[in-house]
Formats: structure tokens, sequence, C-alpha cells
């Protein structure tokens, strides 16, 4: 779902850019808890493994494809902050150097993939975990409706501006008919990965996803006389971690499964244009290349290299190790410039001020 430049004209994309400087700006201020518990490297490596599986197009059938969008997974992970801004993470990348979306569309793509999937997604996660049973089954089946419900409306987002502002005249139940179709055929895949890789995750460490907190066990401790004592799992002060560092293994594991599927699933990818491509071909507007549309590693293929699978495999490994470092640069960022006390003190301060 790029919008690549010249979809949406000028003045419109670039309110979209406020939107989206507004949402990072405020993400960027309100991530800080959640990257203190989950840590800095989690960020990235979800960048990063979104970034990889995005270069995946699935078939959807007559002759287009979708690609995960990857907000709900984000959020369903490291929290709707810290999920917001690994969106803006990929998009950027994707933007500035893979030439995948337009550069003035920049806005638009953080909009509707970014701001919209995430807060979409979140939202019907923390719903139905109030009342589906307290079991880790209920987050993966809350993560499928989520992420089934959140590509839909992002198409409807994305009708809504080109209502405003697109670059040709198309009567809006058309375009909408056409966008909300086909993402919904779109979204059952995206549904299926969130789900798969949520499901792998928590099989293995269910403290790394955010939305299963509500999970954690008790900690029992147990004194050098012997009497034991619960210390409830909600009960940490704020800025400490609860939950276990990766360590080098899950990093390595983590690092190899983004590698894998940008290196070698990627090239297995459908050829056939994504649900917005393909509605733009048959409803008659087109976008422009972006500027960066002649770089070295546009449309995901390294230049000078021949091989069209190394050449694509190369993008994909320099892509996701762009994510990675970029990813984790920005969460280590925000945990050393925004202290724990100053979210104690910003507590304290707002439950008094009510």
């Amino acid at each position: 779902m790029h919008v690549p430049d010249g979809f949406i004209d000028l003045p419109t994309s670039a309110a979209t850019g406020v939107v989206a400087a507004g949402a990072v700006a405020f993400a960027l201020r309100k991530a800080a808890p959640e990257i203190r518990e989950s840590g800095p490297a989690l960020p990235g490596l979800v960048s990063a493994f979104i970034f990889a599986v995005q270069m995946v197009n699935f078939p959807v059938g007559a002759g287009t494809s979708g690609h995960l969008l990857g907000g709900v997974l984000a959020a369903a992970l490291v929290g709707p902050w810290t999920g917001l801004l690994c969106m803006t993470v990929v998009l950027l990348i994707q933007g500035v150097f893979f030439a995948d979306g337009g550069l003035t569309a920049l806005g638009t793509n953080i909009s509707v993939m970014g701001v919209v999937t995430v807060v979409v997604g979140y939202a019907v996660m923390r719903a139905l975990l109030r009342v589906l049973p307290e079991r880790t089954s209920s987050v993966s089946v809350s993560a499928f409706v989520a992420a089934l419900i959140a590509v839909p409306a992002a198409a409807v987002v994305f009708t809504g501006i080109y209502a405003i502002g697109g670059s040709v005249e198309i009567p809006v139940g058309k375009v909408a008919t056409a966008m909300i179709g086909w993402h919904v055929l779109i979204g059952i895949g995206e549904a299926l990965i969130t789900t798969a890789v949520l499901s792998a995750v928590l099989s293995s460490r269910p403290d790394l996803v955010f939305v299963a907190r509500h999970l954690r066990r008790d900690l029992e401790l147990v004194g050098a006389d012997g009497e034991r004592t619960t210390v409830a799992a909600d009960s940490a002060q704020p800025g400490t971690r609860r939950t276990r560092p990766l360590g080098r293994r899950g990093l390595g594991i983590a690092l190899a499964a983004s590698a894998v599927v940008a290196f070698g699933l990627s090239y297995f990818a459908s050829s056939h244009p994504d649900g917005l491509e393909y509605v733009g071909e048959q409803l008659g507007f087109e976008g422009k290349d972006s500027a960066v549309a002649g770089g070295p590693m546009a449309d995901y293929a390294v230049s000078g290299v021949s091989n069209s699978f190394l050449s694509g495999g190369l993008a994909g490994l320099i892509g996701v190790a762009l994510t990675v470092l970029v990813g984790c640069a920005v969460a280590w960022l925000i945990r050393r410039t925004r202290p724990a006390s100053d979210e104690v003190a910003e507590r304290e301060s707002s439950t008094v001020a009510g």
C-alpha cells in the first residue's frame, strides 16, 4: 500500500505530513516506558523483521498481490507508541533508500500504514483482550481480528485522502469499492502472518509480547529463612525492566530470521502489483517515479549486480541492517534522554493535578 508520488496533490500531502509528524512526535514522548520494559534491541529487531516480510508479496488473485503492513504486529510486540516508531523507521528507509513509496507521499504513508494500522489494531486487541479468557491463545485471536480490521481501515483512510486530494477525479465510491474490496483479502494474509509470528514468540518468549503482559506470572521469592513472598508481575517500579534480555542467542535467531526472509524468501515474492498499484492501474491514476528512483538500491536491487537473486538478496540484507541499526538507535536515544525519574515525576504531577 505504499503511496507513490503523484497519487495525492502537494497540499494534501503536506497536510498528511503534518499529521504524521505530530503523531511521531507524540510517540517519541510516550514510548519511553515501553522501551524501558522491552530494552532498545527489540524495537530494532521488530523494525528489521517488518522490513524483511514486507519484501514478500503474496498473490491475492486477478493479477494483484499484497504484503504485510505490520502495524498490528509491531503494536502487539513492543506497544503502540514504539510500534509507530518502528513503522516510521521502516517507511523512511524504504522511501529514501529503496524508492518504495514517494518522498512527497511519506507523510501519507506514515499516516495510513503506520498511524492507522497501529492505532486501530491496538484498540481492537485491547478491546478483545478485556473480554476474552486470560490465556495466550486469546492474544493470538485478538491479533488475528485486529489485523483483519486494520488493513481495510487503512484502505478507508487512503480513500478519504484521495477524495480530498486525488490526482485524477474519480467517483469516491469506485475508489472505495476497489480499495476496500482488495484490502479485505489482503487483510486475511496480514492476519495469518501476524498470528503465525506472534504465536511463535508467545510459545517461546511470551514476556517479549507487550499485549500479553497481563498473562505474566507472579514471582515467588524465597528468603534465607525459608519464608516465601509473592510479588505481583505488574508491581514493578516505573521505569524498570520486566522482560529478560534477549541475549546473544535470541538476537542471533531474530536477525537470522529477518535475513532469511529478506535474502531468500523475497526472491519468490509475487511479481504482480500490490493492491494500491492495481487499483490505480484499473481506475486510471498513476504515480510518478520517486526522486531516488535512480538510486543504487531502488526497487530492492543493488545496481551493478547482474544476478537478480543476489541483487535482490543483498538489497534485502542491507535494508535489514539499516532498519535494525536505526530502530535500535532511536530506542536507545529515547531511553537515554528520557530518564525513568522524569516519567515518575510526570505521572505524579498529572495525578496531583487531577
